[in-house]
């Protein structure tokens, strides 16, 4: 079992930045991929951004603006967001990937807006 504790998320204005954070704990040992994703009101749960072996890939809307990273001391993953847009308005989930099971954050929520 892994458990997931998401921080950070909040009110912001358009170009300003947020950081989230996603802290595991339990069988971190077997997790194997790392990833936020988002879902907005009306809309499917889509990838925003995953970290394997060092790898990394970004949806095309928050390429250049997003940047994930993990630090592996601390069992945490962020998502670093720059240049926020009211479109990036979203629940924000964390995820981790094992070879037996898919786990989530309980979501932070993210609004972008003057």
């Amino acid at each position: 079992q892994v458990q997931l504790v998401e921080s950070g998320g909040g009110l912001v204005q358009p170009g300003g930045s947020l950081r989230l954070s996603c802290a595991a704990s339990g069988n971190i040992f077997s997790i194997y991929h790392r990833g936020w994703y988002r879902q907005a009101p009306g809309k499917q749960r889509e990838l925003v951004a995953g970290i394997s072996n060092g790898h990394t890939n970004y949806a095309d809307s928050v390429k250049g603006r997003f940047t994930i990273s993990r630090d592996n001391a601390k069992n945490t993953v962020s998502l670093q967001m720059n240049s926020l847009k009211p479109e990036d308005t979203a629940v924000y989930y964390c995820n981790v990937r094992t070879p037996n099971s898919n786990y989530w954050g309980q979501g932070t929520q993210v609004t972008v807006s003057s």
